[in-house]
């Protein structure tokens, strides 16, 4: 079958995905704290439910950060086709992170600049939520019959682990056969890449154990940040080493992320942060230090695990270093809790959501697609882990590169291929046709 015109009509829609580009980046989604989800859910929700969509808003109560001043409202939208096809869901997350500095431009004004759409979720990911909601309008408008379903979710949270999101909604089997067969998320992985899965992640907390005493006299004490110390160096120059020479046979972009990794994502110890200043004659006018040796710190780590190791591995082989602390450092304690875990996705390569994107993108951009691996993690693994379902991918419009970075931006050709591509896979999917067929 011949799309040509499903594709001259998306084309025709250049204009309609660069203003609903800007009308989402508009809306500061921030997370932390939450802002604005509701304001951004609605505007997606009343859009498609014009265009015939059934449309849900699910809060997420009782989940992770849900509150009345911060409510956890995920849209899911619905167009149901013919009988007796299969449903491809489109699902981006809404929030995005921080603006931060160094931005030349209004990281929430969606300016058009050289070809680019600038602002904070451009690339990550409101341009691949706009891209797919222009891609499912192109296709009812165009009147092509389709069996099956098209859905579209608009979801909280994945910046911050997606469990009021995409974790919450799996858990209520809104990513479930037979309710749902394909997902396609479009993050900003690049227009001709598809992206299979992910590497794995160990967030775990550290504490090192000390006794207050005076700061005056801190040998009657024990340094509980003296302690972190010694296993901070035992991280660096042993673990370190260690996992830089652990490599993956995954296709994980870029290339550096084909190791074993690990970040210490912060570091707690001693007294509450205080902000300590000085008025024009040297007298304190803010907080001051209390002279007190720390009985405490606590370290957050970040480790990335590759498919050739296991969780349980990952883990051990930081109890092992403090346990080893703990028999010859004199004084060395610890403690150690889980925070959260996912392990690694791969969705295999001859899977039909697979096969239909890879085709649909031989056919936008006459090239071959790439496969590729994402160094951290999304909302694929809620997906996967609760809704057992493998058959999700990430496909979409951006460069990863840019995502929270300041001057982030989306190129516009790239929403409109992104577009075209993303209909033509769901209109082989949903009817099991070869809709990129000449």
């Amino acid at each position: 079958m011949n799309n040509d015109s499903l594709l001259k009509r998306i084309e025709s829609k250049r204009d309609e995905v660069i203003a609903l580009t800007q009308d989402l980046v508009r809306i500061p989604t921030i997370n932390p704290p939450g802002d604005a989800y509701e304001a951004c859910a609605r505007l997606l929700g009343e859009r498609l439910q014009k265009r015939g969509f059934a449309v849900e808003y699910i809060r997420a109560e009782g989940a992770p950060g849900d509150r009345n001043s911060h409510p956890r409202i995920n849209v899911v939208a619905r167009y149901e086709g013919a009988p007796g096809g299969e449903c491809v869901h489109f699902n981006s997350h809404i929030d995005v992170v921080e603006a931060g500095s160094g931005w030349t431009t209004d990281p929430f004004g969606g300016e058009i600049r050289d070809g680019k759409v600038y602002g904070r979720g451009t690339c990550d990911m409101k341009g691949g939520l706009a891209s797919s909601v222009i891609a499912c309008e192109a296709i009812l408008e165009e009147g092509l019959p389709f069996a099956g379903a098209l859905e579209i979710s608009g979801t909280v949270d994945e910046e911050s682990g997606g469990f009021a999101g995409v974790g919450y909604l799996a858990e209520r089997g809104y990513f479930t056969k037979p309710r749902v067969h394909h997902v396609i998320i479009p993050e900003p992985l690049g227009v001709d890449r598809i992206c299979l899965g992910h590497r794995g992640v160990w967030w775990g907390e550290v504490e090192t154990l000390g006794r207050i005493a005076h700061g005056s006299m801190p040998f009657l004490g024990d340094s509980a940040i003296n302690h972190m110390s010694a296993f901070l160096h035992l991280l660096e120059t042993q673990l370190q080493p260690r996992l830089s020479g652990r490599h993956t046979a995954e296709p994980v972009e870029p290339p550096g992320a084909r190791v074993s990794t690990l970040n210490i994502n912060s570091l707690h110890g001693g007294q509450v942060e205080q902000l300590f200043s000085m008025d024009a004659l040297n007298r304190p006018t803010g907080d001051l230090p209390s002279p007190v040796v720390a009985h405490s710190c606590r370290a957050v780590l970040d480790r990335r695990f590759i498919a050739e190791e296991n969780l349980e591995a990952v883990k051990a082989e930081i109890v092992a270093m403090l346990d080893e602390l703990k028999r010859s450092r004199p004084g060395f304690d610890y403690g150690i809790r889980d925070i959260m875990s996912f392990v690694p996705t791969a969705t295999p390569k001859d899977a039909p959501v697979v096969l239909a994107t890879a085709r649909a993108i031989a056919r936008v951009l006459g090239r071959e697609a790439s496969y590729i691996s994402s160094p951290g993690t999304y909302d694929q693994k809620h997906i996967v882990r609760t809704g057992k379902l493998d058959a999700c991918i990430a496909y979409g419009p951006g460069i990863l590169d840019l995502a929270h970075q300041p001057d982030e931006y989306v190129g516009i050709q790239e929403l409109v291929d992104s577009a075209k591509i993303m209909a033509l896979a769901a209109l082989s999917l949903t009817s099991g046709r070869q809709a990129t067929s000449e």
